[in-house]
């Protein structure tokens, strides 16, 4: 108990020493749809992954959206911060500042999204020709519901548009390049009937990737029609969602870029990203080796409490190599010694089961909330240990 307490205090003091001053920061003048503005930039990011946000900050019109488009919480924050990592293909996070996408409209996503319809659905909605822009397939009224549904389900979710940057020496911030991410399903729900009983269908990946490939070129097309966006830069990512039922997320599996100007998408380049639930089949057939580190620490924890086996794992993987995993431990404890005591064990195993160069990252918690935080970067040997009060 004593040790974890200067632990803790050293932590502190340690932090209190080397933490940014985030007073320190520096004032622009942002050039937007023909407006300027004054902006601030602070001056430090919290991590070499991370870019810089324009302040203050400027919501996004489609700003939740998202809630209602994508299957699960996993997903959602999957496609968000994946969304960034492959904007640092093209867009350097040391030079560029981020900003949620300033002009795709609520309503142009929302249009983008729909089906296209027939001309009698546009007759029954009162919609002209020129406002039939749906990218999903078409689908018949009547007719067999679950053929229609297989052979045209619909394959785009979601879109969203990350905007990113750049300062000139007259310190003047606009735009620099945009960033669209296509959430592509890889389960089609429908339902045969309204409140009725909903009922799926699988989506191929070669599919998805067809199908998005296509509609990225058509984006592109209309992106270059918005003001503002006719000579940036502009990459757009395929990001494969999960099924509802999915307790890991998807993944970003391509994506391309139009330089300044173009119409015409660069060559696609693939994203061998994914994550991985231990322990599972999947971890089993692909990365028994990680797997079995992973059982070793599991085995551990389960000889601390005898009758308790909830530890899961989601392991994030890059060009087939482990990068980083997550881990919890929702377990009961009957006083704080027990928690702190229990923590120190796990802190022990984090070191003892899994190697330094990737990131492992544990969650105590309990049935009144989180208990402890275990947290071990890659290339550190020492673990950060918080207790949550």
């Amino acid at each position: 108990m004593k040790n974890l307490i200067m632990l803790a205090l050293s932590l502190t003091l340690l932090l209190a020493g080397c933490a940014p001053n985030f007073n320190k920061q520096e004032e622009v003048v942002q050039e937007d749809k023909n407006e300027k503005d004054k902006a601030i930039i602070p001056n430090y990011k919290i991590s070499e992954k991370y870019y810089r946000t324009l302040l203050p900050f400027e919501p996004s019109e489609s700003r939740g959206l998202v809630v209602n488009n994508i299957s699960t919480k996993y997903d959602i924050n999957e496609f968000e911060t994946g969304l960034m990592r492959v904007a640092q293909n093209t867009f350097d996070p040391d030079k560029y500042l981020f900003q949620e996408g300033q002009y795709l409209e609520r309503s142009t996503v929302q249009a983008w999204l729909n089906r296209k319809f027939t001309d009698d659905q546009l007759k029954e909605r009162d919609m002209k020709a020129e406002d039939n822009i749906g990218l999903n397939p078409m689908i018949a009224d009547g007719g067999d519901i679950e053929k229609n549904n297989e052979k045209s389900p619909i394959y785009l979710a979601h879109i969203l548009e990350h905007n990113y940057l750049l300062k000139n020496d007259d310190g003047k911030v606009g735009l620099g390049g945009v960033v669209i991410g296509l959430a592509m399903n890889s389960v089609h729900y429908y339902q045969k009937e309204q409140y009725g009983a909903t009922f799926e269908t699988d989506i191929k990946r070669s599919v998805i990737e067809q199908e998005g490939k296509k509609m990225a070129e058509e984006i592109l097309q209309r992106v270059r029609q918005i003001k503002g966006l006719k000579d940036v830069p502009v990459t757009i990512a395929l990001f494969e969602q999960q099924s509802r039922t999915s307790v890991v997320p998807g993944s970003f599996f391509a994506y391309a870029t139009a330089d300044k100007g173009s119409t015409k998408l660069g060559g696609w380049e693939d994203i061998n990203e994914k994550y991985v639930l231990f322990p599972s089949n999947t971890a089993e057939k692909n990365h028994r080796d990680d797997l079995t580190a992973f059982l070793n620490f599991k085995q551990d924890v389960e000889t601390y409490f005898p009758n308790f086996n909830g530890v899961i794992g989601k392991a994030f993987y890059a060009q087939d190599q482990l990068q980083e995993i997550n881990i919890d431990i929702p377990i009961q404890f009957y006083g704080k010694a027990e928690g702190i005591g229990f923590t120190q064990y796990v802190t022990g195993l984090v070191v003892k089961h899994f190697p330094e160069y990737i990131s492992v990252q544990v969650n105590i918690s309990s049935v009144n909330g989180p208990e402890a935080l275990v947290v071990r970067k890659a290339d550190q040997s020492e673990p950060f240990v918080h207790i949550y009060h």
